[in-house]
């Protein structure tokens, strides 16, 4: 009987693998998900509807409103990772890629007259929403992974 209570007592002390992984999975999902959100959120705020081109070197205008509501987040089980951002929307055009980090891309003017290339500038929003949301991880992890 001794013997029974002493294995007991010593399989207590070591940790159940499966159930610590399955806590730090489901935690790293979680947290990960919210910072997707939060970084996701803080870009679509940051692309302002106006008539007009916004400055080089700051978030883009919205002008019909696709690429604030086409910006998702969606967390990659296999990589154990989150990925945000734009979907593309059309397959002749780079613009969401252009947009962020400059570059050049077809430029669609009207039936009558003809798509033509054109250069713009860097108008980078999920960069730095990513950097303004990062702080905020070390406060999602706190307590994060619970048994």
């Amino acid at each position: 009987m001794k013997l029974g209570i002493r294995l007991h007592a010593a399989q207590a002390m070591f940790f159940d693998r499966a159930k610590v992984l399955a806590a730090a999975d489901r935690a790293t999902r979680q947290v990960l998900g919210k910072f997707g959100a939060f970084v996701r959120t803080t870009a679509r705020h940051s692309i302002r509807k106006r008539r007009g081109a916004s400055a080089p070197g700051s978030p883009p205008s919205s002008h019909t409103g696709l690429l604030k509501r086409f910006i998702f987040f969606g967390y990659d089980a296999d990589q154990r990772s989150v990925v945000i951002g734009p979907a593309q929307l059309h397959t002749a055009t780079e613009a969401p890629a252009v947009l962020e980090y400059g570059g050049t891309t077809l430029l669609e003017q009207g039936k009558k007259r003809p798509r033509r290339r054109v250069r713009i500038a860097a108008r980078p929003y999920m960069g730095p929403a990513f950097e303004q949301e990062k702080p905020q991880l070390p406060a999602l992890w706190r307590e994060s992974v619970s048994g």
